[in-house]
C-alpha cells in the first residue's frame, strides 16, 4: 500500500502514534531528573540509592514497553511480549555473568597496594672485623 502525501502529518504511522510517544518521552524525561536529583543531592545512603535507581529504571522500562513498543498481552501482540519475557532472563544473566569476569579479571590482573614492604636482610658483621 503507497501513501503519498507531502504532509509528514498525514503519514499512516504518524497518525498511529498518537501522543504516546510524547507521554513516553516526558515520563522518562522526569525519571530521569528524579534520579539524577537522587544522586546530586545525596538523598540516600549508597545501597538505598542503588535501590532507588533501580526502581525508577524499571518503571521507565515499563512505560517505555507500554507506550513506545505498544507491547500488551493481546492476542496480536502475544509473541512480542514472550520474545521481551524471554529476553529480560537472558539479559541479566549476560550482564552479571560479564561483571563477575571482569571483577575476577581485575583482581588476577591489576598491582594490589603493598600493605608491607619487606626490606632487604642487612648483613651483621662481626665486630672487630
Amino acid at each position: 500500500m503507497t501513501h503519498t502525501t507531502d504532509n509528514a502529518w498525514e503519514h499512516p504511522e504518524v497518525q498511529l502514534a498518537g501522543g504516546g510517544y510524547i507521554v513516553a518521552f516526558v515520563v522518562g524525561l522526569a525519571l530521569m531528573g528524579l534520579s539524577l536529583w537522587m544522586v546530586r543531592g545525596h538523598v540516600f545512603a549508597p545501597t538505598g540509592l542503588a535501590v532507588a535507581i533501580s526502581a525508577l529504571a524499571a518503571v521507565a522500562a515499563f512505560v517505555q514497553c507500554v507506550l513506545l513498543l505498544h507491547m500488551t498481552v493481546s492476542r496480536t501482540q502475544v509473541w512480542q511480549t514472550v520474545a521481551l519475557v524471554l529476553f529480560i532472563p537472558l539479559f541479566v544473566i549476560t550482564i552479571g555473568l560479564t561483571s563477575w569476569m571482569f571483577h575476577g579479571l581485575y583482581r588476577r590482573t591489576m598491582m594490589m597496594p603493598a600493605t608491607h614492604v619487606a626490606r632487604p636482610a642487612t648483613p651483621t658483621r662481626p665486630r672487630g672485623a
